[in-house]
């Protein structure tokens, strides 16, 4: 099985370099490799006490991060390796502040692990969710290194739970302890003889709480809306962005503004959306030397703002499950006390079901759906109301997870 799985690596890096060619992203990846070890080398001295954080991409990072900030708090003398798998995540925090060093994680060969952990040699290292890597895992074993796996998530059909996962579910084991998200997961580690586990919940709960002590002022979001009732779109793909262009130039009150912040801000996309809305309309790049309150659609090409946007809205509709991209971060506004609208393809993400199911979140599949539950929410002020509270009381219901992981070790 293992040298299967070290045949299997050696084949993607093939795999990987022949896709760069071709892929943008995939290029990124592999040039970036190119040089972590020379990173690492000018960044770290020997003696040097460190820490790791792992992360699959951006999500896991923002996942991560409430624990990530308590410890870099902690151990201020410790110097910070965060290493991510993809470039989505990479190329938007390489100089974030909660890591000394930032760093594509090499393959997972033995000889890359040996490496790797023989210059960082870290005290501590934390993974998130999963991305799990054998080679690197089991070398910190091998090493006694301490490491733990927070926001875990498994299911059934993984393979660690099937005959042909042993090398996956050995790579556990490196792990002394992990934290999962839910009950479900704890019963299926236990079910290979892994009990060091803890079911501390989603440490996405502390970080969306967190947003709300931080300054969400936006002067020109402020300016924009003027006290009119606003609707943000949020991480918006072509699907999502027709239903809801198709509303605002055919059923949108006068009084309602909105924002749009697409997932892609590439220049053709933004054009392809703001030559569509029939309505006067704002791009955030252009936005200098106009009176935006004369706009009703605003469009935001840029990317970091959206957390902050979301404080303005007074309904949200949440991207990506219209389609087959997968639903992006409902937490977000609903921390803020608003209902949220989304696709119907939502199966993978229990907090979408468990929102609808607290009666915060609405479910659409068509324009007609789409139309109809908006119309309800900007007219029935005491149920648009009543939604968003629900919500903010399921995100309050469920923080908690980066306390019993720092008590546990004894920050």
């Amino acid at each position: 099985m293992h040298f299967i799985y070290n045949i299997g690596i050696y084949l993607t890096s093939f795999a990987l370099k022949f896709g760069a060619l071709f892929n943008i992203k995939l290029k990124k990846g592999v040039q970036g490799r190119k040089y972590t070890f020379q990173l690492l080398q000018n960044k770290l001295n020997v003696g040097d006490k460190t820490i790791w954080f792992h992360c699959a991409s951006l999500g896991e990072f923002e996942q991560g991060l409430p624990v990530f900030t308590k410890l870099r708090d902690h151990y201020k003398n410790h110097k910070i390796i965060l290493s991510f798998f993809s470039p989505s995540g990479y190329e938007i925090k390489k100089n974030t502040p909660i890591a000394d060093v930032v760093i594509y994680l090499p393959l997972d060969t033995r000889n890359n692990a040996k490496r790797f952990l023989d210059i960082v040699n870290p005290q501590l290292t934390i993974f998130v969710k999963y991305d799990i890597w054998p080679n690197f895992l089991n070398e910190l074993k091998l090493r006694k290194l301490r490491a733990i796996l927070i926001s875990a998530s498994f299911r059934k059909n993984q393979s660690y739970f099937k005959f042909y996962g042993k090398q996956l579910k050995q790579a556990l084991f490196a792990f002394e302890h992990i934290f999962t998200q839910n009950e479900t997961s704890k019963t299926l580690l236990q079910s290979l003889n892994y009990n060091s586990v803890t079911v501390s919940g989603d440490t996405r709960f502390d970080r969306v709480h967190n947003q709300l002590k931080n300054n969400n002022n936006l002067d020109f979001i402020e300016k924009f809306k003027n006290k009119n009732l606003c609707i943000v779109a949020g991480s918006t793909w072509p699907q999502g962005e027709t239903l809801l262009i198709n509303y605002i130039n055919s059923e949108a009150p006068r009084n309602v503004k909105f924002i749009i912040v697409p997932h892609d801000i590439k220049p053709h996309r933004i054009k392809q959306i703001q030559d569509k809305i029939t309505s006067k309309s704002i791009l955030f790049s252009k936005k200098n030397d106009t009176v935006l309150t004369e706009f009703k659609v605003f469009i935001i090409d840029t990317i970091g703002l959206l957390s902050k946007i979301y404080s303005y809205a007074d309904i949200a509709y949440v991207g990506g499950a219209l389609g087959n991209t997968g639903l992006h971060n409902t937490l977000e506004p609903a921390v803020f006390s608003i209902p949220i609208i989304i696709g119907n393809n939502h199966g993978k993400f229990p907090e979408a079901q468990a929102l609808i199911n607290n009666g915060g979140m609405f479910s659409i599949s068509n324009q007609k759906e789409f139309n109809s539950i908006l119309n309800e929410l900007i007219h029935n002020s005491k149920k648009r109301l009543a939604s968003g509270i629900n919500n903010r009381v399921y995100i309050d219901k469920n923080k908690g997870a980066v306390i019993q992981i720092l008590d546990y070790l004894r920050i």
